[in-house]
């Protein structure tokens, strides 16, 4: 785990919910997690030009950023309830695969059976685009990008 990726301290508290950086990337992008007191944490993910989404899942929230970072960015306001952004349409399949994961209404097993795959298939696709958006956020620190 680089430097970046790794948790940090609570940045804000508030008498409800206690929010902290859970994972904070290059670029003014993090998840925040939000502690509340019965035990129900979520974690948003928050970026610049972003309107930010939360998860309860904090394996789901780090897939979205990974998609975030594969794309190089995206919006999805405008893009409706269940719409996909253009640009996660057009970057293939597993990018796809991927952001389909971290909507609500979808598991693994939804998405493979939507194409037609087998589960294992569906994590090698997830597989890639953590490994392309960790290769991503590597090349931009190695150039002083932070």
């Amino acid at each position: 785990m680089s430097r970046s990726d790794t948790p940090t301290a609570a940045d804000e508290t508030t008498p409800a919910t206690r929010e902290s950086t859970y994972r904070e990337y290059i670029l003014e992008v993090r998840i925040v997690r939000q502690a509340s007191p019965d035990g129900d944490d979520s974690y948003r993910f928050e970026a610049p030009r972003h309107e930010g989404i939360e998860f309860d899942d904090p394996d789901l929230a780090t897939l979205y950023a990974d998609v975030y970072f594969d794309v190089n960015g995206f919006e999805e306001a405008g893009t409706g309830e269940r719409g996909v952004p253009p640009t996660i349409i057009q970057a293939g399949r597993d990018t796809l695969v991927a952001y389909f994961l971290t909507q609500p209404y979808t598991d693994v097993h939804w998405i493979a059976s939507f194409y037609g795959e087998k589960p294992e298939k569906i994590e090698r696709y997830v597989s890639r685009v953590r490994k392309r958006a960790a290769g991503i956020r590597e090349g931009a620190r190695e150039r002083g990008i932070e």
